[in-house]
């Protein structure tokens, strides 16, 4: 299904990946425990601005401050929109 979701200038739209539910020796966190993630899969770019082309695509999974961007939920999914610049890393 296609996002009717354009950000606008030098936004992007994110998807964050869930936080994790087992730490890797096997625990489980409980809800109360788990951190916001700051990971997410990159939905939608806007177009830039007329000094700055972006950098990042649809698809890419990046990095990104625990406090960065606004919240949006849009047919039921959370989603983050925040501008290229809050992005530190393309993994």
């Amino acid at each position: 299904m296609a996002l009717n979701i354009k950000p606008l200038s030098d936004r992007v739209l994110i998807e964050p990946v869930a936080a994790e539910t087992q730490t890797a020796s096997g625990i489980f966190i409980p809800d109360t425990a788990k951190e916001k993630p700051q990971k997410g899969i990159v939905v939608a770019v806007g177009n830039g601005t007329k000094d700055h082309d972006m950098t990042v695509k649809v698809g890419d999974t990046v990095l990104y401050g625990k406090y960065a961007g606004t919240e949006l939920k849009f047919e039921g999914k959370d989603y983050l929109i925040m501008k290229e610049e809050e992005i530190f890393a393309v993994l």
